[in-house]
């Protein structure tokens, strides 16, 4: 199994630390999507291993992308990221093919632990 991770988040400053989490990890991060439809342009072009996505983003959130996501490749890894209090959406996420989530802030441990059992 490989280890390529495209990160998924509209806020730079989010995408920078799980990046720097996962590249400490021992990941590659190749690739960086501001919102869910550059993230499903760049899983369809890079083809990454699993994928970190965030629930709220513009243009088209973590939801809609995760189904689209899946609807284009059944076998996609993906981890949602959300902030504290979207139990809901973790649900329907989970729901929709997600295999973990992790929340916002944070906890390095936590971030490679969730990538860890998904992807080894």
């Amino acid at each position: 199994m490989g280890n390529n991770i495209l990160v998924v988040d509209d806020a730079a400053f989010m995408r920078m630390m799980v990046k720097d989490i996962l590249t400490k990890g021992g990941y590659n991060v190749v690739g960086e999507a501001e919102n869910g439809v550059v993230a499903i342009q760049k899983y369809t072009e890079l083809k990454p291993d699993l994928v970190t996505l965030d629930i709220t983003m513009p243009e088209m959130d973590g939801i809609q992308a995760l189904k689209k996501i899946k609807e284009a490749d059944a076998g996609a890894n993906v981890i949602m990221c959300s902030a504290m209090g979207q139990q809901a959406m973790v649900i329907e996420a989970i729901q929709n093919g997600a295999k973990d989530f992790i929340v916002k802030p944070f906890q390095a441990d936590r971030v490679l632990e969730a990538v860890k059992k998904v992807i080894g």
